[in-house]
């Protein structure tokens, strides 16, 4: 069984935006930066009340790692898998997997990436794929 995410005011969003098939992260009306995961207020200049703007599901590959060693007992099943941080086209990074190789085959820094919403026990999750010119 995965770990469920606590649900809070501030992520609610998030996760009912996934949940109805959207990829959504904030954006603050004062600066203009934008951020995941959710925050109260913004980690550029503090200021509150950001706003929710809804991603294109599109990015570029950052960096991953392979795990060939499960350090908690619900991944054993998965191994390998990969962790990659995904950097959307809007500018928010995220902390995901890729989901067309668990070994990393095809991946290079800055490989074009598209979302690739899965549900796991019943909790939608950003997840992406190699983008088609990609494969």
């Amino acid at each position: 069984m995965i770990p469920r995410p606590e649900i809070t005011e501030v992520n609610r969003a998030y996760w009912d935006g996934l949940a109805e098939g959207r990829l959504q992260f904030q954006r603050c009306t004062a600066c203009g930066a934008a951020w995941l995961p959710p925050r109260g207020a913004c980690p550029n200049c503090l200021a509150p009340e950001p706003t929710w703007e809804r991603s294109r599901g599109r990015g570029r590959l950052i960096s991953w790692v392979v795990y060939r060693h499960a350090y908690a007992d619900h991944l054993k099943e998965r191994l390998p898998y990969n962790v990659a941080i995904v950097e959307l086209d809007e500018g928010p990074r995220l902390l995901t997997n890729i989901v067309d190789s668990a070994e990393g085959h095809g991946f290079y820094v800055g490989a074009r990436l598209t979302l690739a919403l899965e549900e796991e026990e019943g909790l939608a999750l950003a997840r992406f794929r190699l983008a088609e010119t990609e494969r």
